[in-house]
């Protein structure tokens, strides 16, 4: 059948939208599903999801899609620099974020309340403008970064341009996902790492569930317009995953260019880097809580050893089984 662009709407039950909204301070309006897989988010995205999926697609686009922290901005940065030809000196004079469009983020922020005068109030106002609606004015190559799933963006997408998916175990995504609520006011997660889990199991975290996102691109994966790629095998072999984009793009780079990026990439550098991991974000602003974490953070594999007790890490291999039962995705050990 056909896809008409048709977005299903569902309201969550009272219990569990009180729930949520008693959890995650930054959402106070609650929240609502999206879709035939019921993905979370702000009530606000009620008036867009529609709109947003009919947005002009273009051939030139380089698309990055990920559930929340899987790697987002190390793909965010390796892609842009790939397809524009390694230029570093842009690449650190533009911040990441004006680099991207960020297709979903005024939803997310809709409730951040600026007051007059505050320094920070102009970029907060552009963030709440929907990006969909400025992404027409954005001369090509237009680089667009989203947290929603396949099914919830332009019916045409893999037919029209390329899009990177980066996948990640779970377990991992679940502890730099509760970390960020941590840093984030619009996320403001107010209770344990053990509550986060078990919403986060249960699909009740914002742009969740994690499995049905995972599944929708890994059934795309042959399709010549994308490319998945998994988080573990970008930290075990950088080289061979800069390759991987690399041709898919179109673009050929020599060995000692391909250092010289993976050098770049590399979480030390990374961290420090202003452009992809912004002052604004460590310091007191109006999106974060100063210090309190970092936006890049560790970058580990299998640091989720360190949050979850036994109890916890078997709940987390059935759960991670269960899901995976009817389908061939494996994440990398």
């Amino acid at each position: 059948m056909a896809d008409d662009g048709h977005v299903e709407v569902r309201d969550i039950e009272t219990e569990k939208q009180d729930l949520l909204i008693s959890h995650f301070r930054g959402q106070p309006a609650g929240f609502a599903r999206f879709g035939r897989a019921g993905y979370l988010m702000p009530q606000s995205f009620r008036a867009h999801a529609q709109a947003l999926r009919a947005m002009t697609t273009r051939p030139d686009d380089a698309w990055v899609v990920t559930f929340p922290r899987s790697g987002t901005t190390w793909t965010q940065e390796m892609v842009w620099l790939i397809k524009n030809d390694l230029d570093y000196e842009t690449a650190l004079q533009i911040p990441l974020q004006n680099r991207y469009l960020f297709l979903e983020y005024f939803s997310i922020i809709s409730g951040i309340e600026i007051e007059i005068g505050d320094p920070d109030k102009d970029f907060i106002d552009k963030l709440k403008v929907p990006a969909y609606k400025i992404s027409e004015d954005v001369p090509s190559p237009r680089f667009i970064k989203t947290h929603l799933a396949l099914s919830l963006l332009p019916p045409r997408l893999l037919d029209t341009c390329k899009v990177v998916y980066v996948a990640r175990d779970p377990r991992d995504v679940v502890v730099s996902y509760y970390h960020f609520t941590q840093l984030i006011k619009h996320l403001h997660f107010v209770e344990d790492f053990k509550s986060f889990w078990k919403l986060f199991m249960a699909g009740l975290v914002t742009w969740a569930p994690s499995f049905p996102h995972l599944k929708e691109a890994w059934a795309q994966r042959k399709h010549p317009n994308m490319l998945f790629l998994f988080y573990e095998d970008m930290k075990k072999d950088m080289p061979s995953t800069l390759r991987r984009v690399s041709a898919f793009f179109g673009k050929e780079y020599s060995a000692e260019q391909l250092a010289a990026l993976c050098e770049h990439l590399d979480i030390k550098n990374f961290k420090n880097n202003e452009s992809t991991n912004p002052a604004w974000m460590k310091a007191d602003s109006p999106l974060t809580f100063g210090g309190r974490e970092e936006f890049v953070r560790k970058g580990e594999v299998g640091g989720w050893r360190n949050y979850m007790d036994a109890e916890m890490q078997a709940e987390a291999a059935r759960w991670i089984q269960d899901n995976l039962a009817d389908t061939d995705l494996r994440f990398p050990s």
